[in-house]
């Protein structure tokens, strides 16, 4: 039976100083610092509370961590050791898990391939685009579109 991922939440607490001293999870020393990390359900000290993988302290990366495989991970080392890939729909080439992307009905997009694939104008937040036979288009290419080849449109408007 394999294990599934989880995420936690990362809660940064301070210190009462009339309350006993906690024990850390990760090197189950006492806790004397002013601040403490929760998660998991145990106490830890800022700096045990660390990605398996790069090192990284996960209560200044964010305020969740991932666990799979008895690992405790960062967010984006647990997309790039268990996320799923994928081919953008522009270049065909991989996408990796951790990667950011644009999204258009089914497709998936690398931000640098996000264009029109006619006049690759790139689109910016609240940009008009259309979605034409599986092809990113810019308005003004679109309406070109229209009036030259009379197509009717089929895909609604789509805004970033």
């Amino acid at each position: 039976m394999q294990k599934r991922e989880q995420s936690f939440g990362i809660q940064m607490l301070s210190v009462q100083p009339d309350t006993k001293p906690k024990g850390c999870a990760g090197c189950n020393r006492k806790i004397k610092d002013r601040y403490l990390l929760k998660a998991l359900d145990k106490y830890w000290h800022e700096d045990c509370l660390k990605c398996a993988c790069c090192d990284c302290r996960l209560g200044e990366v964010g305020s969740t961590l991932y666990t799979k495989a008895n690992l405790i991970l960062c967010r984006r080392d647990y997309l790039r050791l268990f996320g799923v890939t994928g081919n953008c729909a522009a270049c065909s080439k991989l996408i990796p898990a951790f990667e950011m992307v644009m999204r258009a009905k089914d497709n998936v997009y690398h931000l640098d391939c996000f264009a029109c694939q006619l006049c690759n104008q790139r689109f910016c937040v609240g940009d008009k685009f259309f979605l034409k036979n599986n092809m990113i288009l810019c308005q003004t290419d679109y309406e070109e579109g229209l009036m030259k080849d009379g197509y009717a449109p089929q895909t609604p408007l789509l805004h970033l």
